[in-house]
Formats: C-alpha cells, structure tokens, sequence
C-alpha cells in the first residue's frame, strides 16, 4: 500500500464503513435486483420508470460498494500517538474561537460529518489542529478571513 493511498479512519470509523458495506452487498444490491427483476417482467422496459429508477439506485450501490471497498482495502486505524496530549485522528477537541468554545472529533477523511462536528484531519481546520497540544494557538484562512483558535483541551 502506497503511504499516500493510507486512509486514516478511527476504530468506530471503520466499523460503520464495514457495516455499510455489508448492508449495500446483502441487503440493498439483492432488493434492487428484485426490483430490476419485476420490473422488466411487465414488459417494454423503454418506457418503464419502475425499471430506470431501479437501474438508477443499482448503479449509485454499485459504485459505493467500489468506493467502499477501496476504502477498506487502504484504511488503517489510527491509533492515538503514543501521547494523549498531542492532537491526531480520533482526540476531540474543545477550542475557543473568539468568545465561543466548540468540540471538534479529528477523524478519517470517509467518516468526516461537519452537522455533527466530526472534521477530517485533511481539512483545513483539522490539519492545522493536528500535531498541536492544550494552550497553542492556530491560525485557518477561512473565506471570511483569518480564524484564530486557542486549544483548551484534548480527550481520546
């Protein structure tokens, strides 16, 4: 494996992506094919919309069980790094930005959600966390301008 293909994802990460795997490949792929299945059995599949939704949602789990799959196959569980006072995949992070705390989860590019505040270590903001400990300060250009975060504290 290339060290530039390594996908960092945290032990939880890396679980949902197995599980989603596992439910596009036994579940859905099967249902779909059903679908396609009845489907052309009513006949003229030109003009049958039953049939190109199905084809449709069999292509879009096709390609997703592809990209899973090459996740899987790259993935490499980020343990912390030895310190639990320096910032890696899978600490989260409480910062203050001007007079607002915020708690950030540093994971895997696969598993980031900004909604529920879980930012990859790739994106700007988590990059620049990343490697930091309690009390530094980091700068992230950001398209309203420069952000300054103060680090307060770190939990694995």
């Amino acid at each position: 494996m290339n060290k530039k293909d390594t996908i960092y994802v945290t032990k939880e990460g890396l679980e949902k992506l197995k599980a989603e795997l596992s439910e596009l490949v036994n579940v859905k792929r099967p249902e779909v094919a059903r679908r396609i299945k009845e489907a052309r059995e009513m006949g003229d599949i030109s003009e049958n919309s039953e049939y190109d939704a199905a084809r449709q949602e069999q292509s879009y789990i096709e390609g997703r069980i592809t990209e899973l799959e090459e996740f899987l196959k790259n993935a490499v569980i980020s343990e912390d790094n030895g310190s639990k006072e320096v910032i890696g995949v899978g600490a989260k992070v409480r910062v203050r930005m001007d007079s607002e705390e915020v708690e950030y989860h540093i994971v895997g590019a696969p598993e980031a959600n900004p909604l529920e505040n879980k930012i990859s270590h790739e994106s700007p903001l988590g990059s620049a966390l990343c490697g930091k400990r309690v009390g530094d300060k980091i700068e992230v250009e950001a398209p309203m301008g420069k952000l300054i975060y103060t680090i307060l504290k770190i939990d694995y």
